[in-house]
Order: structure tokens, then C-alpha cells, then sequence
């Protein structure tokens, strides 16, 4: 690279479904000083059960799509993406690729490794696959592929230091490789409860508990179903809203019909500000995370907010400052909403405190610059 010149960097992500990594992606095309980094978004396409954040919000950023590039696994489907990601990368001849997701890590690193040797590869790990999603031998193999994968990456992203604490206790890298680098957001565009309520056609005089996310196994929306049992039994002036879709959508909305479940779905949307203002309290029961920005942006909006103590959440959520952290259990959910209900004082004082630290914590500006930093010291 000659000096003066700009960095050329290639992001690297299987598909930008709705959803963190995507946000993350999308941020960062947007917001790296074009005077100083050219840059190219190098993706797949989206199941048909997913929404795509680059058709329903990002509608503004071009990507080269890569066709079998995506989520599910088939070796013929991902060798033909591998090649194309090779001409990709001898067509862009990147200084840095940043590869974003399991998958794209994999193919992205090797196929740049094989075309452009001393490119710097940057893998960010949005989260991990340690926990909750395969069996003890094959989270084996996944380690043994990273640490093989390591030899050929110049440095490993975490988005929270639990994450980032994980994976090097799994043997995944050491401490000098790894970087923490904390999601940051734009601000989010707020209204008033009266607004946001009467734009969503929601009761004015409901208490409602929102959870906005992917509908996979992973996420436990059958937690939310009991959520909403419990509601229903014991507090039927409150309302469970649910913003995603995804596999489990179709069973959660059959459940949901047979038993007059207090719960209403409002699918993808693009408008989060408004469904986060039209709320109470916001609830995340997932069994395993990364950083979820849907929790900043709840804290963002002011919202108090219940979750499993999974992953780096504790890093969004301080346990009884900003919101309540509970065990990986309906139960434990359950109590943390009814608490929250049972004294909106409380609710309405912990939103308060992470309104504050999102603000001071989670910004846009810094996560860029801490980016543009790390591609220059790497060069």
C-alpha cells in the first residue's frame, strides 16, 4: 500500500439477516472515513424465513452477493462460494478483510489466505458457538477449526469482554490477539408512549413487556410463551409484544391462537423506536448471546429490562442498576418481569440509570474510530 493512499477493506459477512452483526456491518460501511478507507460489503443471500436488512432498512448500501453464500450448509452450495469469494478478493485486492459470522469467518479467511497471502484478516466474533447450539464433540471441532483458523488471522474482534473471556478460555487465541470492541449505535429515533402507542394500534392503558428478535431455538421464545401464560393468570391488564420473525414463528402463533394468549406479533420491522416507546419493559430469554443491540437499544429508549444472564448481557445490563439479570429459566424471567410490573417506580428508575449509560457507553463514533484505528496500526 502506497502512503497517502486509502485502505482498501473488504467486509466479510454470509448474509445480513435482520439482526446485530448485520446493524454492526451496515454501521461500519456507512461511517469509515471515506478519505481515508475504500470499502466493499461482500455478502449472501437470506433464508426465506428471514428478513433482510439490506432490502427492509440499509436499503441505501450495495454489497456484492455471492449465491449460496448464506445460511444453511451444502458442500457443493459452499465450494462454488468459495471459489467467487476468491474472485471477489483478486478483483478488490483488499488490504484488510474483516470477516463477520461462523461461516464467513471460515471461508472468508482461507479464500483470502489463497488469493492475497499478505492481506491482514480481522474475524469478529459477534458471539460464539460455544454454548447452546451443538454437542460437546462438535463444540470440539469448532475450537480445533478456530485455533487453525487463528494461525491465518492477524487479529480476533470480541464484542464484550465475556465473549472475548470464552473463547480464549476455550483455547481460541490468547489476550494479545484479541481486541473488545463494544457495539456502538446510532441514536435511536424516539417518540412518545401516546405516539408510538396510537402508530402500532396498541391499548393506551396496557402495560406492555416487548421482546424484539430473532424466533430460532437459540432465543427460547418458548420461555415467552410461559411469560405470557403467567401474564395472563396474573396480570391481565399487561401484554407481551413480539417483534421478529424466523423458524418458530408459525408454532409460537398456533400456541399463541389456542390458548388466547395475551400476545400480539408484529413480525420485522424497521421502526424499533417506535415499538421500543410504545413499551414498559424489555425481556431477552435467550440461552446464549453475544451483545445483543436490541438491549441498548431498549436501554436507548429508556426501557427497563429483564434477560438471562448469558454471554456479555451483563455488560448492557447491570443487575439491579439498569435492569435484572436472572437465571437461564422461565422462572427466573418470569419473577423479573412481575417485579418490574409489580412496581413501575423501580421499572421506570432503572430505565432512567441505562438511558444514561447507553449513551455514555454505546456510541456510533467510538466503535468507528476504534475500528479505523485498528486497520491502520494493523497496516
Amino acid at each position: 500500500m502506497k502512503p497517502g493512499s486509502q485502505i482498501k477493506v473488504m467486509q466479510i459477512i454470509a448474509r445480513m439477516n435482520v439482526g446485530g452483526p448485520a446493524i454492526l456491518v451496515a454501521d461500519l460501511i456507512r461511517n469509515l472515513d471515506p478519505s481515508k478507507f475504500e470499502t466493499r460489503l461482500v455478502t449472501g443471500f437470506c433464508d426465506e424465513n428471514e428478513s433482510d436488512y439490506l432490502d427492509e432498512v440499509a436499503t441505501d448500501i450495495n454489497a456484492t452477493r455471492i449465491p449460496g453464500f448464506g445460511r444453511s450448509l451444502s458442500v457443493f452450495k459452499d465450494l462454488k462460494a468459495f471459489f467467487l469469494l476468491i474472485l471477489e478478493i483478486r478483483r478488490f485486492r483488499p488490504d484488510v478483510i474483516h470477516t463477520h459470522t461462523a461461516k464467513a469467518g471460515v471461508l472468508g479467511r482461507i479464500a483470502s489466505f489463497i488469493a492475497k497471502p499478505n492481506t491482514k484478516r480481522i474475524h469478529t466474533f459477534h458471539g460464539h458457538l460455544l454454548h447452546g447450539y451443538f454437542s460437546s464433540p462438535k463444540v470440539k471441532i469448532i475450537v480445533l477449526l478456530e485455533k487453525f483458523l487463528g494461525l491465518i488471522t492477524h487479529k480476533f474482534v470480541a464484542i464484550g469482554t465475556q465473549v472475548k473471556n470464552d473463547l480464549v478460555q476455550a483455547g481460541v487465541g490468547n489476550t494479545k490477539k484479541f481486541e473488545v470492541i463494544l457495539p456502538g449505535l446510532q441514536d435511536l429515533d424516539l417518540h412518545s408512549l401516546v405516539e408510538a402507542r396510537k402508530n402500532l394500534g396498541l391499548a393506551s392503558e396496557k402495560s406492555y413487556v416487548v421482546f424484539i428478535g430473532r424466533l430460532t431455538q437459540i432465543k427460547r421464545p418458548d420461555r415467552l410463551i410461559e411469560l405470557a401464560r403467567s401474564i395472563k393468570i396474573e396480570y391481565p391488564s399487561a401484554s407481551l409484544l413480539i417483534a421478529g420473525a424466523g423458524e418458530l414463528l408459525p408454532k409460537l402463533k398456533e400456541v399463541v391462537d389456542k390458548e388466547f394468549l395475551p400476545v400480539t406479533f408484529l413480525g420485522w420491522r424497521n421502526d424499533i423506536g417506535t415499538i421500543l416507546c410504545a413499551s414498559n419493559i424489555a425481556v431477552l430469554s435467550s440461552d446464549n448471546e453475544g451483545i445483543p443491540l436490541t438491549l441498548i437499544q431498549a436501554s436507548q429508549a429508556g426501557l427497563p429490562i429483564v434477560s438471562t444472564n448469558v454471554g456479555s448481557v451483563s455488560e448492557i445490563v447491570v443487575d439491579g442498576v439498569t435492569g435484572l439479570l436472572t437465571k437461564v429459566s422461565s422462572e427466573g424471567l418470569i419473577r423479573g418481569v412481575f417485579s418490574l410490573l409489580k412496581d413501575p417506580k423501580l421499572a421506570e428508575q432503572l430505565g432512567k440509570s441505562g438511558q444514561k449509560r447507553a449513551r455514555e457507553l454505546f456510541s456510533s463514533d467510538a466503535m468507528i474510530k476504534r475500528h479505523e484505528s485498528m486497520y491502520s496500526q494493523l497496516l
